[in-house]
């Protein structure tokens, strides 16, 4: 063989930076994509020494792959022990871009039970002119009767293949590196990429003396066989939580698409779940190569606490394998994968914990860490999952003794008294604001329960949850109350009329209200602040306000009601009746400043003092005389 000079087809230069600047976004993911190379050549080596026996031999008992740095030569040396290329496949894989040997023997075993292998595009190759100046590469194929071959080049258009030097079977690839990547001649800094990247290939890889991958990819082992230890452990070196899981998911599945998964739901809610910026998402992996460390696309945003490995020998790369995340593969793992967290967590709020159970590892703890996010994805997602997650969803209700209580829809469903026809909630910035307003006052004394919600997504829940088992979802504070008057007036007390005074309210009031009318809400306050049928409610605005989305020039719609039972409405409205106008509107504006207080939304505390100083004033002159 003589040395011969080559140029390189198919556009080489612009394809080249297209490599080197483009498609990948990170550097050190040559040294992924060259180990890839070499554990797949390994694997060919493997599968073709299964029905021949005349390849030649390997140079170790032990095939596997071996990485060296020589910081003074500024050279990185990635060398395998598998099938090796003859001359005119040097030529056909490495002087031509986009063409893939990888590709072809994969095309060449598809009626057998051939391998899956990694580089079906032969780009991966050519990211090692990212970091080096040069690159050489000694080969000699498995075949017998092969010569070793040496292929160089700088990346600049054109290539040199000449006789090599291997004596045994196998690729050398040597890496000159550039002044700027030096970093890649270091052996820590090449065995934390390995470790990072290629942790789980089976086969082994050394960097210097040091095997730098575990070899084992727990999420392909049965289930049965694992031990919680070994995943527990495994967990932790994949999310840097010291922390154990409580819940595991593993899931393998071989049609029609081929994918392994094992997923986890963390013991806490973690400090970023709702940072925008955050990354979320399990690691992504082809054929136990990681091709994204958080694969955001993969699960709804709802579900980002889950954490783990999804890997599959069915996805289609592309120029990167960085650009898989919004395939139609992957798109169908995800939902795949979605439908089985949720109907594993069905399975977990179902059953009832043993007396021995560790708190954190109930559903009530989950939902605690977790729950708003699902009623998140009830919203965003009530028509693709909403028969899923909706026996998943807790509230905290009034019947509980405290914040910590758990119903489900169910459960609340099962309980309720045979007069009740609707199923009651009550959105509130806390429960002890919920508790103390007068909304719940006719709730108390019929005995009928009522869902206490407290958490800002709520508002956008009850939009899309308006019913279950056939019963109507509404809230306590829209509309007017319509509820069975059980009692005699005896019992109650006599009613004031209020045809005339709740007119005149009104009218005193302006537009701080849409109405004032009898209230069937209230039977020991005086007044209360209700929300429009439709439109903004008051606690939407609040949350609004909170989250600085503003309200867009839209404000709530307030009606205020009465009791016409109460002392104070009767007096009031003897006051107005009797010509005292004067006295009765300074009391008046005083119970509406007092309603504003009670749901605590006063707007002008500086206007409202005023009010109840001056009405302080009055009542203490009124003694003295």
């Amino acid at each position: 063989m003589t040395t011969t000079s080559h140029g390189f087809k198919a556009e080489v230069q612009q394809l080249l930076n297209l490599m080197i600047h483009s498609v990948y976004s990170d550097r050190e993911v040559f040294v992924r994509e060259l180990v890839s190379n070499a554990a797949d050549a390994l694997d060919k080596a493997r599968f073709t020494g299964l029905t021949r026996s005349d390849l030649t031999a390997t140079a170790h008992d032990d095939p596997a792959i071996r990485i060296s740095a020589d910081t003074e030569a500024k050279t990185l040396t990635i060398e395998d022990d598998g099938i090796g290329m003859t001359q005119e496949e040097v030529v056909q894989n490495l002087g031509t871009i986009a063409h893939s040997g990888t590709k072809a023997f994969m095309e060449q075993a598809s009626e057998g039970d051939g391998p899956k292998l990694i580089g079906q595009f032969g780009l991966g190759f050519y990211s090692a002119f990212m970091v080096a100046e040069k690159v050489v590469v000694d080969t000699l194929s498995a075949e017998p009767g092969s010569e070793p071959v040496r292929w160089s080049s700088a990346g600049e258009g054109t290539y040199e293949v000449e006789p090599g030097q291997r004596q045994h079977r196998g690729t050398t690839i040597i890496l000159h590196l550039r002044e700027d990547a030096t970093e890649f001649g270091q052996d820590d800094r090449i065995r934390g990429i390995v470790k990072r990247h290629s942790d789980f290939l089976p086969w082994p890889i050394f960097v210097g003396e040091e095997q730098a991958n575990s070899g084992k990819a727990l999420w392909v082992e049965p289930p049965s066989q694992i031990e919680d230890e070994d995943a527990n452990q495994f967990y932790k070196s994949i999310t840097m939580d010291w922390q154990e899981p409580v819940r595991r998911i593993h899931v393998s599945v071989d049609s029609p698409i081929q994918y392994h998964a094992m997923l986890f739901i963390p013991g806490y809610r973690p400090y970023s779940l709702f940072d925008p910026t955050a990354a979320k998402g399990p690691r992504l992996y082809a054929r136990r190569v990681m091709i994204e460390e958080h694969a955001s696309d993969l699960f709804p945003d709802w579900l980002r606490f889950v954490r783990g490995v999804v890997d599959s020998e069915d996805i289609a790369l592309n120029v990167s394998r960085e650009m898989v995340q919004k395939t139609p593969i992957v798109r169908k793992i995800g939902d795949a994968l979605t439908k089985r967290v949720l109907k594993d967590l069905g399975k977990w709020a179902e059953a009832e914990p043993a007396e021995d159970t560790p708190e954190n590892t109930t559903y009530p703890a989950f939902w605690r860490n977790f729950g708003v996010l699902l009623k998140e994805g009830y919203y965003h997602g009530a028509t693709n999952w909403g028969e899923q997650l909706l026996p998943l969803l807790r509230f905290n209700a009034l019947s509980h003794d405290d914040a910590d209580g758990l119903t489900s829809l169910q459960q609340y469903r099962e309980a309720m008294p045979p007069t009740q026809e609707t199923i009651w909630t009550f959105a509130a910035e806390s429960r002890e604001a919920a508790l103390a307003s007068p909304h719940l006052e006719v709730f108390r004394k019929k005995g009928f329960d009522v869902l206490l919600l407290t958490d800002p997504v709520d508002e956008w829940l009850t939009m899309s949850l308006t019913e279950f088992d056939g019963m109507p979802i509404k809230s306590i504070t829209r509309g007017e109350l319509e509820l069975d008057d059980e009692e005699s007036s005896e019992e109650q007390g006599e009613k004031t009329d209020l045809t005339e005074f709740s007119p005149w309210v009104k009218e005193l009031l302006g537009d701080a209200v849409s109405e004032v009318r009898e209230s069937t809400r209230l039977t020991d306050s005086a007044v209360v602040l209700v929300d429009a049928e439709d439109g903004l409610s008051r606690n939407m605005e609040r949350v609004l306000e909170q989250t600085q989305q503003g309200t867009q020039g839209l404000t709530a719609q307030r009606v205020l009601e009465l009791n016409a039972r109460h002392p104070l409405i009767k007096n009031l409205a003897a006051l107005k009746a009797n010509g005292q106008e004067d006295a009765a509107a300074d009391l008046a504006r005083m119970l509406y400043d007092e309603a504003l207080l009670l749901e605590g939304s006063v707007k002008e505390p500086a206007a409202m003092g005023r009010r109840l100083q001056d009405l302080l004033v009055k009542a203490s002159q009124a003694a003295l005389d």
